[in-house]
């Protein structure tokens, strides 16, 4: 009898879908644009993909791992052996770097960050800490102020944030997301841009957020024009034996809702109008996971084929991560992550308890896996670096009660010849947009600086974004336009 009833209530449950989802396909909705689709995929970049090696991953972690300790602490050491600790990790990495710039013909400048970090809490002494990077300029002068970067930490530590002696490889923490950050600049390094790359492997992620602290803030005192910044931080697709619940066809992907710089009247706004879902992380979170979705495609024949999830919280409880660093400079930042992580392999001496393991050690990382974590971050930052800039000053007028929606904004800058721009929306419940159409479609002339289109969907139920789309169909994140009266 209990299952019959169990059974009844879920037949109840499922015949009431079709009429929850129909109501977001209104005719108003329909009629005005239709369902999104993703942009299709360059054959360069897609060409550029398929160059991601697990191999060369392996490759990458095995040599991080093989410093022994890479504690940001251990810069200030003087009894290491020779090969060991984080500067010459630092060296080795920056010798990377060059490889690839050497391999396209000087192409990537490649410099350190290096500066003295304070005594604070996990820093007992003054110490000296080493960001490694590599831009790649943007081709179109016009657009190669825009700049997209790249990032992970190789810094390692083990129970103890202050020992630098003790083994401690970091294997998943996080030589896998430098792996990733390497990776992307050795397939993309051959390719130009309109917009400029930025790979980067920081340090001092385990003493605090140290080293990328103090690049944001050199991004931000030197005019960097940062539209998007991509964090990795255990992207090793753990392989505990026995976990059955690690899922490796995912990789999570997380982003702040309010941003942490908006002051309170924003924040009112933020609320007030519903876009607590559309930060420019988050907006550049939705895009990021599009564009996956068009390089990495899921389908009938492959249905567990590789795909990140949106993530719709600043980073993991208790934890978190580089991305913070650079949102709190006011640049959109999203952080990749593992879906499910295994903390006996994180901050732990490695040793072997009760028959349990423990230590960040190599043998549980998924190369294959993190070679997909890397091809979905490299064909973000190609595809992003390919589209025009965001729409600037986007507008949506409300001083009207009606039921249409007129919308307002302007070219950005350095927009290339050919440039249009699409209007995306979806219900205020949806994670996601759900409809898109040309702004052509409701008026704009599509030419010139200002831009204006008036929709027959109300205001009053859904989210509106505006992206710039180049000859190519390559799209540039969405904007959420700001209401007026």
């Amino acid at each position: 009898m209990t299952k019959n009833i169990a059974a009844a209530a879920l037949l109840f449950f499922y015949a009431g879908l079709p009429s929850s989802f129909a109501a977001d396909n209104q005719p108003d909705f329909q009629a005005a644009g239709k369902a999104i689709r993703t942009a299709p995929p360059d054959p360069a970049i897609a060409a550029a993909l398929r160059q991601v090696s697990a191999d060369r991953v392996r490759a990458t972690i095995e040599k991080l791992v093989g410093f022994h300790n890479r504690n940001t602490l251990s810069s200030m050491d003087k009894d290491l052996k020779p090969g060991e600790g984080v500067l010459a990790a630092a060296d080795w990495i920056e010798s990377q770097f060059k490889s690839y710039s050497d391999a396209c013909g000087g192409c990537l400048e490649v410099r350190r960050d290096t500066f003295t970090a304070p005594v604070q809490r996990r820093i007992p002494r003054p110490t000296r800490v080493v960001n490694v990077y590599a831009i790649l300029r943007g081709s179109d002068p016009a657009q190669a102020a825009r700049m997209y970067l790249v990032t992970g930490h190789y810094d390692s530590r083990d129970s103890d944030t202050l020992d630098t002696h003790g083994f401690a490889p970091g294997a998943n923490d996080d030589a896998s997301g430098v792996a990733v950050s390497l990776e992307c600049a050795r397939v993309l390094s051959g390719l130009k841009f309109p917009a400029t790359l930025v790979f980067a492997a920081v340090a001092g992620e385990e003493q605090g957020l140290v080293g990328s602290s103090h690049l944001a803030q050199l991004a931000k005192q030197q005019g960097w024009q940062l539209a998007g910044v991509l964090n990795n931080d255990i992207v090793g697709g753990n392989t505990t034996p026995g976990d059955s619940l690690q899922r490796k066809s995912v990789v999570r992907l997380f982003s702040e809702g309010i941003p942490e710089t908006a002051t309170l009247e924003q924040v009112r706004r933020i609320e007030a109008v519903g876009t607590q879902n559309d930060s420019p992380s988050r907006e550049l979170a939705r895009e990021i996971h599009e564009i996956a979705a068009a390089y990495l495609p899921r389908g009938n024949k492959d249905p567990a084929s590789f795909h990140s999830i949106l993530e719709f919280r600043r980073d993991r409880f208790l934890r978190g991560g580089d991305h913070m660093s650079f949102t709190r400079e006011g640049f959109p930042a999203v952080r990749f992550t593992e879906w499910r992580e295994d903390f006996n392999h994180q901050h732990q001496n490695v040793r072997t308890e009760n028959g349990v393991e423990y230590g960040d050690l190599l043998k549980f990382v998924d190369f294959r896996y993190i070679a997909n974590v890397a091809r979905v971050n490299a064909a973000a930052l190609a595809a992003l670096a390919s589209a025009p800039g965001e729409p600037v000053d986007p507008q949506i007028v409300t001083r009207n009660l009606d039921n249409n929606t007129e919308l307002r904004w302007k070219s950005p800058s350095g927009a290339p010849r050919g440039t249009s721009y699409q209007i995306v929306w979806r219900v205020t419940r949806s994670p996601d947009w759900q409809y898109s159409a040309p702004s052509t479609a409701f008026g704009d002339t599509g030419s010139g600086l200002d831009h204006s289109a008036t929709l027959p969907v109300s205001k009053d139920n859904v989210i509106f974004g505006i992206q710039s789309v180049d000859a190519a169909g390559h799209r540039s994140v969405a904007v959420t336009p700001v209401p007026i009266r």
